[in-house]
C-alpha cells in the first residue's frame, strides 16, 4: 500500500447536532481526511458528563485539536454558531487554519 498524506480536519459546532457530526465525519473520512471530532455530545445524550470545570477543559482541548489540524469544518446547521464555536473559528483564523462550513454563511 502506498503511503499518502491525509489532511487533518477538526469538526466544530454545537453538540446538539450529533447526527450531523456523525454524518460529516463519515463523509470527510471517505474523502480522505483524518477527522478529529468532539469527545462527547453534551447537548445530545452526554449531559451526565458535566461537572465543575468540564466545559472549560473541553473548550481548551478542542483548541488543541485545532492545533493538530490543517483546517476546521463548522457544523452550522440552520446557520447556528454558538459562543464556543465562534471562539474556535476565531482561534482557527488566528492560527492560519482553513475554515469550511456545512452551510454557507451570509
Amino acid at each position: 500500500m502506498k503511503k499518502r498524506g491525509y489532511p487533518i480536519i477538526t469538526l466544530c459546532g454545537s453538540t446538539r447536532f450529533k447526527d450531523d457530526f456523525l454524518r460529516v465525519q463519515k463523509e470527510l473520512t471517505l474523502q480522505g481526511y483524518i477527522v478529529i471530532s468532539v469527545g462527547l455530545f453534551g447537548h445530545s445524550g452526554d449531559e451526565d458528563a458535566w461537572t465543575k470545570g468540564t466545559k472549560e477543559m473541553l473548550d481548551d482541548m478542542h483548541k488543541r485539536k485545532i492545533d493538530l489540524s490543517q483546517a476546521i469544518f463548522v457544523i452550522n446547521k440552520d446557520g447556528y454558531i454558538g459562543d464556543s464555536t465562534r471562539s474556535e473559528i476565531e482561534y482557527a483564523k488566528a492560527t492560519g487554519k482553513a475554515i469550511y462550513y456545512m452551510e454557507s454563511i451570509p
